[in-house]
């Protein structure tokens, strides 16, 4: 079984994101355990790319600055593959076609399934035209993770039927960053999702505090955070590690308290 299935076996998944190499490769080893710690189902690395088409300034940034540090998607692999030493929680990619298609997608996936990472996120690879990514993934047990926005409208359903791993909601129209309301009709989204597939949904892009968290809780199966955390590690640099453990601690209990209220 794929791993990524055991971030949501036991109530509400949270899902935390943070940028390979920002600050240094060392220290995003680090902070995955703290994440790991602080209660994270499952962990989002970010490989680098310089035209992170979907992300804000937080996010944009964390990437200029762990490619001005001389990160690689060598360096990368390699981070995981001492990361997986110590943990066999769910690690995901997420990441741009381009450095999957420059490193070659045999290749790529290949070296994926040896140092342990479960699935890869690529959001500027539509539903349409996943097929070469898939079937270069599939052989090496690296699920490719679908995504559907608000705009998504009548391939809700086509999109989540196929869904592996876990379906990632996008929460808002534009790109990542914290957001002090989120108003897209969830609920609707995630019915229609329901009534297509079993696999898991969960929402992200925008979603900050614990009270965001409680709320997204009580409608999806998980929770995904990626630039309030990517923030913290802006902040504090390589003494990051200690508050991001506190606010993925914080952000778990929320959901905690999801699990126990129903």
């Amino acid at each position: 079984m794929n791993r990524i299935a055991k971030a949501f076996e036991s109530g509400k998944a949270f899902i935390g994101f943070v940028t390979a190499g920002d600050p240094s490769l060392e220290k995003t080893e680090e902070f995955v355990l703290e994440m790991l710690r602080g209660g994270c189902d499952l962990v989002e690395i970010g490989i680098p790319f310089s035209d992170p088409i979907a992300e804000g300034t937080v996010i944009q940034e964390a990437d200029l600055r762990a490619l001005s540090a001389g990160t690689t998607t060598d360096g990368v692999f390699e981070m995981v593959e001492r990361l997986r030493k110590k943990t066999d929680a769910p690690l995901v990619f997420m990441t741009y076609y381009n450095p999957v298609f420059s490193y070659g997608n045999e290749r790529f996936f290949k070296r994926c399934a040896q140092v342990g990472i479960d699935g890869i996120i690529i959001p500027d690879v539509p539903f349409e035209e996943k097929g070469e990514v898939v079937q270069a993934a599939a052989p090496c047990g690296v699920q490719v993770i679908s995504m559907v926005a608000p705009t998504s409208h009548e391939r809700i359903r086509k999109i989540a039927a196929e869904a592996e791993g876990f379906l990632y909601v996008v929460s808002s129209m534009g790109v990542t960053g914290v957001r002090s309301k989120i108003e897209t009709d969830l609920g609707a989204i995630l019915q229609v999702v329901r009534e297509s597939t079993d696999t898991p949904a969960a929402v992200g892009f925008g979603v900050s505090t614990p009270e965001q968290a409680a709320q997204i809780g009580k409608l999806a199966d998980g929770v995904i955070v990626g630039s309030a955390i990517v923030k913290l590690a802006a902040k504090y640099g390589e003494n990051a590690g200690q508050p991001i453990y506190e606010y993925v601690k914080s952000m778990k209990d929320a959901l905690r308290s999801v699990d126990t209220a129903r």
